[in-house]
Protein backbone atom coordinates (compact mmCIF):
# COMPACT_ATOMS: atom_id res chain seq x y z
CA UNK A 1 0.00 0.00 0.00
CA UNK A 2 3.03 1.99 0.44
CA UNK A 3 3.96 2.15 -2.85
CA UNK A 4 0.43 3.22 -4.13
CA UNK A 5 0.45 6.27 -1.73
CA UNK A 6 3.93 7.17 -2.81
CA UNK A 7 2.50 6.78 -6.40
CA UNK A 8 -0.50 9.32 -5.72
CA UNK A 9 1.56 11.62 -3.82
CA UNK A 10 4.05 12.12 -7.10
CA UNK A 11 0.90 12.43 -9.26
CA UNK A 12 -0.22 15.29 -7.04
CA UNK A 13 3.33 17.31 -6.47
CA UNK A 14 3.59 16.78 -10.23
CA UNK A 15 0.07 18.20 -11.19
CA UNK A 16 0.94 21.19 -8.70
CA UNK A 17 4.07 21.82 -9.95
CA UNK A 18 2.96 22.23 -13.13
CA UNK A 19 0.05 24.64 -12.29
CA UNK A 20 2.79 26.77 -9.91
CA UNK A 21 5.10 26.94 -13.38
CA UNK A 22 2.76 28.02 -15.74
CA UNK A 23 1.99 30.76 -13.25
CA UNK A 24 5.46 31.77 -12.49
CA UNK A 25 5.93 31.52 -16.52
CA UNK A 26 3.05 34.01 -16.99
CA UNK A 27 4.38 36.85 -13.90
CA UNK A 28 7.76 36.26 -15.29
CA UNK A 29 7.17 37.01 -19.15
CA UNK A 30 4.16 39.41 -18.17
CA UNK A 31 6.93 41.32 -15.99
CA UNK A 32 8.91 41.23 -19.27
CA UNK A 33 5.54 42.58 -21.33
CA UNK A 34 3.93 45.13 -18.89
CA UNK A 35 7.30 47.05 -18.83
CA UNK A 36 8.75 46.75 -22.33
CA UNK A 37 5.15 47.97 -23.96
CA UNK A 38 2.09 49.07 -21.47
CA UNK A 39 0.30 49.98 -24.80
CA UNK A 40 0.12 46.83 -25.71
CA UNK A 41 -2.25 46.26 -22.64
CA UNK A 42 -4.08 49.64 -22.95
CA UNK A 43 -5.03 48.51 -26.28
CA UNK A 44 -5.71 44.84 -26.52
CA UNK A 45 -6.88 44.65 -22.70
CA UNK A 46 -8.78 47.80 -22.79
CA UNK A 47 -7.13 49.29 -20.01
CA UNK A 48 -6.82 52.97 -18.99
CA UNK A 49 -5.85 52.93 -15.66
CA UNK A 50 -2.68 53.53 -13.85
CA UNK A 51 -0.48 50.80 -12.37
CA UNK A 52 -0.93 48.64 -15.89
CA UNK A 53 2.27 47.07 -15.07
CA UNK A 54 1.37 45.55 -11.97
CA UNK A 55 -2.14 44.32 -13.53
CA UNK A 56 -0.15 42.78 -16.29
CA UNK A 57 1.93 40.36 -14.13
CA UNK A 58 -1.28 39.38 -12.12
CA UNK A 59 -2.77 38.80 -15.71
CA UNK A 60 0.28 36.58 -16.58
CA UNK A 61 -0.25 35.07 -13.24
CA UNK A 62 -4.31 34.71 -14.00
CA UNK A 63 -3.44 33.07 -17.91
CA UNK A 64 -0.40 31.15 -15.77
CA UNK A 65 -1.92 29.04 -13.93
CA UNK A 66 -4.91 28.37 -16.45
CA UNK A 67 -2.09 26.77 -18.45
CA UNK A 68 -0.33 25.30 -15.78
CA UNK A 69 -3.69 23.24 -15.14
CA UNK A 70 -4.00 22.25 -19.01
CA UNK A 71 -0.53 21.54 -19.05
CA UNK A 72 -0.91 19.49 -15.74
CA UNK A 73 -4.02 17.15 -16.44
CA UNK A 74 -2.29 16.00 -20.07
CA UNK A 75 1.48 16.24 -18.91
CA UNK A 76 0.35 14.54 -15.52
CA UNK A 77 -1.57 11.80 -17.61
CA UNK A 78 1.00 11.20 -19.79
CA UNK A 79 3.82 10.60 -17.39
CA UNK A 80 1.92 8.57 -15.13
CA UNK A 81 1.23 6.33 -18.80
CA UNK A 82 4.66 5.89 -20.01
CA UNK A 83 5.97 5.21 -16.44
CA UNK A 84 3.02 3.25 -15.27
CA UNK A 85 3.14 5.52 -11.77
CA UNK A 86 6.53 3.78 -11.27
CA UNK A 87 8.89 7.19 -11.66
CA UNK A 88 9.82 9.40 -8.64
CA UNK A 89 8.93 13.14 -8.48
CA UNK A 90 12.65 14.13 -9.22
CA UNK A 91 12.56 12.49 -12.39
CA UNK A 92 9.42 14.58 -13.38
CA UNK A 93 10.32 17.65 -12.23
CA UNK A 94 13.78 17.36 -14.41
CA UNK A 95 11.36 17.19 -17.33
CA UNK A 96 9.15 19.75 -16.25
CA UNK A 97 11.75 22.60 -15.48
CA UNK A 98 13.22 21.54 -19.67
CA UNK A 99 9.73 21.95 -20.52
CA UNK A 100 9.88 25.39 -19.03
CA UNK A 101 13.30 26.32 -20.77
CA UNK A 102 11.70 25.38 -23.93
CA UNK A 103 8.36 27.54 -23.42
CA UNK A 104 10.98 30.47 -22.21
CA UNK A 105 13.10 30.22 -25.60
CA UNK A 106 10.50 30.31 -28.07
CA UNK A 107 8.85 33.14 -25.95
CA UNK A 108 11.95 34.70 -26.81
CA UNK A 109 12.38 33.44 -30.40
CA UNK A 110 8.26 34.55 -31.21
CA UNK A 111 8.96 38.27 -29.57
CA UNK A 112 12.25 38.83 -31.68
CA UNK A 113 10.54 37.55 -35.03
CA UNK A 114 7.78 39.43 -34.81
CA UNK A 115 10.27 42.74 -33.98
CA UNK A 116 11.59 41.56 -37.44
CA UNK A 117 8.71 41.79 -38.91
CA UNK A 118 7.37 44.64 -38.02
CA UNK A 119 10.56 46.50 -39.08
CA UNK A 120 11.12 44.51 -42.25
CA UNK A 121 7.30 45.31 -43.11
CA UNK A 122 5.64 48.13 -41.04
CA UNK A 123 2.83 48.18 -43.34
CA UNK A 124 2.43 44.83 -43.48
CA UNK A 125 2.58 44.37 -39.73
CA UNK A 126 -0.37 47.28 -39.67
CA UNK A 127 -2.48 45.76 -41.48
CA UNK A 128 -2.69 42.48 -39.79
CA UNK A 129 -2.06 44.22 -36.21
CA UNK A 130 -4.27 47.03 -37.00
CA UNK A 131 -3.72 49.13 -32.92
CA UNK A 132 0.16 49.25 -33.85
CA UNK A 133 1.40 52.17 -33.22
CA UNK A 134 2.91 54.13 -35.50
CA UNK A 135 6.00 55.48 -33.57
CA UNK A 136 8.84 53.10 -35.04
CA UNK A 137 10.16 52.32 -31.14
CA UNK A 138 6.98 51.74 -30.01
CA UNK A 139 6.49 49.77 -32.90
CA UNK A 140 9.06 47.29 -31.90
CA UNK A 141 7.88 47.02 -28.79
CA UNK A 142 4.36 46.24 -29.54
CA UNK A 143 5.16 43.69 -31.93
CA UNK A 144 8.02 42.23 -29.11
CA UNK A 145 4.59 41.67 -26.92
CA UNK A 146 2.50 39.91 -29.20
CA UNK A 147 5.45 37.97 -30.79
CA UNK A 148 6.27 36.69 -27.34
CA UNK A 149 2.93 35.82 -26.01
CA UNK A 150 2.41 33.81 -29.25
CA UNK A 151 5.79 32.18 -28.77
CA UNK A 152 4.97 31.27 -25.22
CA UNK A 153 1.60 29.51 -26.22
CA UNK A 154 3.37 27.81 -29.44
CA UNK A 155 6.27 26.78 -26.36
CA UNK A 156 3.94 25.02 -24.53
CA UNK A 157 2.77 23.40 -27.48
CA UNK A 158 5.98 22.22 -28.36
CA UNK A 159 7.38 21.45 -24.78
CA UNK A 160 4.68 19.25 -23.80
CA UNK A 161 5.42 17.40 -26.96
CA UNK A 162 9.31 17.05 -26.71
CA UNK A 163 8.83 16.63 -22.63
CA UNK A 164 7.01 13.69 -22.99
CA UNK A 165 8.91 12.16 -26.20
CA UNK A 166 11.48 12.62 -22.99
CA UNK A 167 9.91 11.08 -20.84
CA UNK A 168 9.51 8.20 -22.65
CA UNK A 169 13.02 7.92 -23.95
CA UNK A 170 14.76 8.14 -20.79
CA UNK A 171 12.30 6.01 -19.18
CA UNK A 172 13.02 3.27 -21.74
CA UNK A 173 16.49 3.69 -20.84
CA UNK A 174 16.41 3.79 -16.85
CA UNK A 175 14.21 0.63 -17.40
CA UNK A 176 15.75 -1.63 -20.11
CA UNK A 177 18.79 -2.08 -17.67
CA UNK A 178 16.52 -3.44 -14.93
CA UNK A 179 13.98 -5.84 -17.52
Amino acid sequence: MTNQNSSIQNIFLISITCVLMGGTIGAITNMVNGFVSPYYFKTIMNWNFQGIWIASVAQGILEGLFHGVFFAIIFTIGFGMITKGKADYAFAFKHIIRIAIIVLCCYTIGGLLAMMLVRLSPEFYRSHFPWTPTDVLEQIKYAWVGGSIWGEILGGILGLVIGLLNVKNNWANMTKDVI
